[in-house]
């Protein structure tokens, strides 16, 4: 085989293996159970693929050739382990049992098994970060690498994490199933919570050289319109939705030619993406009628009356207040509160804004954060005190770890020492 059909090859099994990874752990999860098990034999099927697809080419169905190629090994282990105890046999027997291709590579419950499994990741036994490792890993396809590197973390720190959280789930014996109606409240809210936080690092990342990743960002919109279209009539889905369109929206205009963040004031609208815009408006027109409304409603109202300004100066500031005021009764919250007081010191001038800001300043959890630092700056540059306004810039550069967030704030800083000097 050529060096250039090799390559090609090997690209052809990534993308296969990236499409249908999830699906694959979903087929064996409604057969066997344990996730653990289950992704170890996906994984076994990928290394299998390796060796054989360049021997015998791609399969046709490429998906019921990893769930049949998986389930051997599955029905391998079982059968190494059987006599130990009756549950294994019992499992063997129902594995040997369903391992034809065509039920393998069966469409019509891909969607509910992905969102099964969505929920199966996001267990209340298991922590938050454990929850978004384990949904990127198993929902999404993402590889440990992969994992680390969005969320800068080491990958051993990964590899524990999802060890311990598959160890959680068979300890607490959680199943591949859809909550009851009576669970079902509480668990989309952390199902739409480990979304939200997927979509958060693709679109502001907390470290590293780029300002998004917008692989995370359309897989946390892919995970929610999932959500979305299983629970169609619950309005926080649609609110959550929502808000990631109408800032996702704006992803154009939020970096110059050099990569270099460009704040929202400062964005060029017509970059905007109207298609985006135009979804998430019709979801917040028709969520929020109903009532009552939750934190992703009224965050995603927020993001629409940003949408319908023309310009920064033209957007109703008065509305966006009376939101984040509603908002902080819902879901208070310190990045509530500073972003109130964004809007408010729009409205109202910069000194209402900054005093909204001192109760985060003397508060110990909150007031050496950059977000706050870098607010604070910019009030108390448009105040004119340019020695306050320089010395917050300054440790909110020293705070972040995001290296286009350091950049323009020393910019600011500079622009500040400049015009200083300039008298």
């Amino acid at each position: 085989m050529s060096a250039g059909a090799e390559e090609e090859l090997g690209e052809a099994l990534a993308e296969a293996w990236r499409a249908e990874a999830p699906y694959v752990v979903a087929a064996l999860l409604r057969r066997h159970g344990d996730l653990g098990d289950c992704e170890d034999a996906a994984q076994e099927a990928a290394e299998a693929a390796a060796r054989q697809w360049p021997v015998d080419g791609v399969p046709r169905d490429p998906r019921a050739w990893f769930v049949r190629v998986a389930s051997r090994r599955l029905i391998d282990r079982v059968r190494a382990e059987s006599a130990r105890t009756r549950r294994e046999t019992e499992e063997h027997a129902r594995l040997a049992h369903r391992t034809e291709p065509a039920d393998a590579g069966a469409q019509g419950g891909d969607a509910d098994e992905l969102l099964r499994m969505l929920f199966l990741c996001c267990h209340p036994a298991l922590s938050r970060p454990s929850q978004v490792a384990l949904s990127l890993r198993a929902v999404a396809g993402r590889g440990v690498e992969e994992i680390a590197t969005a969320f800068a973390v080491p990958a051993r720190t990964v590899s524990q994490r999802l060890t311990r959280a598959r160890a959680r789930l068979r300890e607490v014996g959680a199943r591949f199933e859809m909550p009851t109606s009576e669970d079902l409240p509480a668990r989309v809210g952390a199902v739409l919570d480990t979304c939200y936080v997927i979509f958060t690092e693709g679109y502001l990342r907390s470290s590293g050289r780029d300002l998004l990743d917008t692989a995370l960002v359309d897989e946390a919109i892919r995970l929610t319109r999932r959500l979305r279209a299983a629970i169609p009539d619950h309005d926080e889905v649609a609110g959550a939705l929502a808000l990631m369109l109408l800032l996702h929206a704006r992803t154009g205009a939020r970096t110059d030619a050099a990569g270099d963040l460009v704040t929202l004031a400062d964005q060029d609208r017509a970059r905007w993406t109207p298609e985006l815009i135009s979804e998430g408006r019709a979801l917040v027109e028709e969520v929020l009628p109903r009532g009552p409304v939750g934190r992703y409603q009224l965050e995603a109202a927020i993001a629409a009356v940003h949408a319908d300004a023309r310009t920064y100066e033209q957007t109703d500031w008065k509305q966006i207040c009376l939101l984040y005021a509603y908002l902080g009764a819902v879901a208070p919250s310190p990045t509530v509160t500073l972003n109130h007081a964004v809007a408010m010191a729009m409205a109202y001038g910069p000194a209402v804004g900054l005093r909204m800001t001192e109760p985060l300043a003397t508060d110990r959890a909150t007031a050496r954060t950059h977000h706050l630092c870098a607010v604070r700056g910019h009030l108390f540059e448009q105040l004119g005190d340019r020695r306050a306004a320089a010395e917050q810039y300054a440790i909110a550069a020293r705070l972040t770890t995001s290296i286009p967030e350091q950049r323009y704030l020393n910019r600011r800083l500079r622009a500040l020492e400049d015009a200083a000097a300039q008298g």
